[in-house]
């Protein structure tokens, strides 16, 4: 995590902002994410977390999800979920209620 990013709780619940949009961009093929004057390409990956961002899950049911969806190591998900999740925030596209 940068000096400068959040650390997040499991129990921290994360939302996009007022102004914030998950997309599929169809013309381009893939998911973005819209931001006031700017649009964040997503991968598989990120779109996937994304997806379970609702504003109501908390970090830790987002990364239950994930990794019974996936079957991968709980552990590992979390780490790179919050890595994802903090650098977001700090791009102010995503904030913690």
């Amino acid at each position: 995590m940068s000096p400068s990013a959040p650390a997040l709780a499991e129990e921290a619940i994360v939302r996009l902002p007022r102004g914030v949009r998950l997309r599929e961009d169809k013309a381009r093929g893939g998911w973005v994410l819209l931001a006031p004057e700017r649009v964040f390409q997503l991968d598989p990956i990120a779109q996937q977390v994304l997806m379970r961002v609702d504003g109501e899950r908390d970090i830790a049911a987002i990364v239950d999800d994930l990794a019974a969806t996936f079957d991968a190591p709980r552990e590992r998900i979390l780490g790179d979920v919050r890595l994802m999740l903090a650098d977001l925030i700090t791009k102010n596209v995503l904030e913690v209620t």
